[in-house]
């Protein structure tokens, strides 16, 4: 983002948006990121940076990642524009490899046990280590594709506000972002595959991920002399070389950077396209505003919510997105719901998106376009299952599905069941 503490908060924005590389035929995983790396900057080891987007590669081979290059200053259609020019100019690069970008959060046929491919170049270590501490063969290493978000904090007392509003906002996040409705080529019954897979992809030490919500902490020197300590004193006897004592080892669903001080937001499931991504991050930003504000609620009340709930209330999201029933009413006061005002996430975001995010001065209005698009139609998982009808998918209609879907992430455009 930029050097720790020069930026306050909702100053500037980071964005990463994860995508899978597949064989243009078969839709089978490619992994063949590293050739897409060494084909634009002629060796291994460093980020291919055009200006202010960048690409890199992830732990899997057949994962590549484009994201800002610094901070942006703000989230808007002229964002979009670059991260898609970012992707036309990937699949120019990956068209003489027989290969193109997939959206979505998770292959739906892939074989983690049998086709995850390490990236082998620089930084080599640490995955590594990771595979040798938790076994990454598995969906939730192998086969899951995020968009991240990052925001930065100037100081401790920004950082306490901020914190304190991810963790509220966290559990309703998969009603408009889930984007995995299947895996092993069958439909899981999930909305949220790829979060069910995280959470657990860490059992060996189950500290590492907790329970996906942060723990209510709300400054640095709590974080670090518990959280973070914590965490390292728990992965020392399978990490001796200590290749993994680092703040993002932490694989909550925000996670604190201190190293550029700034929270990122790791729930969001990939989109179809750019557009609804940053839509995505564009509605999380203006409610964000509204909580850290105290707009609707007091910081006091945002910060006296323990784990437990906001969990509850993440498992049932991952399960029915935005078909989750919200029950708690002093949840829906956090943002100014009267009681009974929001049946279900999807209610809640209706009203969020209406009252909050189009009538902010800050609304982009190419942004709030697709907002509304994506919670009328449904989150990208339900209009999948939509598009595929009923009975058990076979794999040409997999196939036929996603082929779709790769064309929204080449032309740009919402997926529409």
């Amino acid at each position: 983002m930029s050097e720790p503490g020069t930026r306050r908060l909702f100053e500037a924005f980071g964005v990463e948006i994860e995508h899978m590389i597949v064989r243009a035929d078969t839709l089978d995983v490619a992994p063949v990121c590293d050739a897409v790396i060494h084909a634009r900057t002629g060796g291994y080891d460093e980020d291919v940076e055009h200006g202010d987007i960048a690409w890199c590669n992830e732990l899997a081979l057949h994962v590549l990642e484009f994201k800002t290059n610094g901070p942006a200053p703000t989230l808007t259609g002229a964002l979009v524009a670059r991260f898609q020019d970012e992707v036309r100019l990937a699949h120019e690069t990956l068209a003489p490899l027989g290969a193109r970008l997939m959206p979505g959060a998770m292959h739906p046929w892939m074989d983690p046990h049998r086709e995850l491919r390490l990236w082998p170049h620089g930084y080599s270590t640490v995955y590594e280590a990771f595979d040798r501490a938790f076994d990454c063969t598995g969906h939730g290493w192998a086969n899951l594709q995020s968009s991240h978000l990052n925001l930065p904090f100037a100081d401790d007392e920004e950082f306490g506000r901020l914190h304190a509003a991810i963790r509220v906002i966290l559990p309703i996040l998969p009603a408009l972002a889930a984007a995995s409705p299947f895996a092993d080529a069958k439909a899981t019954g999930l909305m949220d595959t790829r979060l069910e897979v995280y959470r657990h992809n860490a059992r060996r030490v189950p500290s590492v991920s907790g329970r996906i919500i942060p723990e209510p902490i709300f400054t640095r020197d709590e974080y670090e002399n518990t959280l973070l300590a914590g965490l390292y004193r728990d992965i020392a006897p399978h990490d001796p070389g200590g290749a993994l004592r680092h703040e993002w080892l932490n694989a909550r669903g925000a996670i604190a950077r201190f190293d550029r001080d700034t929270i990122e937001i790791r729930v969001l499931d990939t989109q179809e396209c750019p557009r609804a991504d940053i839509a995505i991050h564009h509605a999380v930003v203006e409610v964000l505003r509204g909580l850290v504000e105290e707009r609707w609620s007091s910081l006091c009340d945002q910060q006296s919510w323990g784990v437990e709930p906001l969990a509850d209330m993440l498992l049932r999201a991952v399960k029915d997105a935005g078909a989750a029933p919200i029950d708690n009413d002093d949840y829906l006061a956090l943002f100014g719901v009267p009681a009974g005002g929001a049946g279900t996430m999807r209610d809640l975001w209706g009203r969020l998106i209406e009252d909050v995010v189009a009538v902010s001065p800050h609304a982009d209005q190419v942004l709030v376009g697709a907002l509304r698009a994506v919670h009328r139609e449904g989150c990208l998982a339900q209009r999948m299952l939509r598009a595929l009808g009923t009975g058990e998918p076979t794999r040409d209609r997999l196939h036929a599905l996603h082929a779709e879907l790769c064309a929204c992430l080449a032309e740009g455009t919402l997926f529409r069941a």
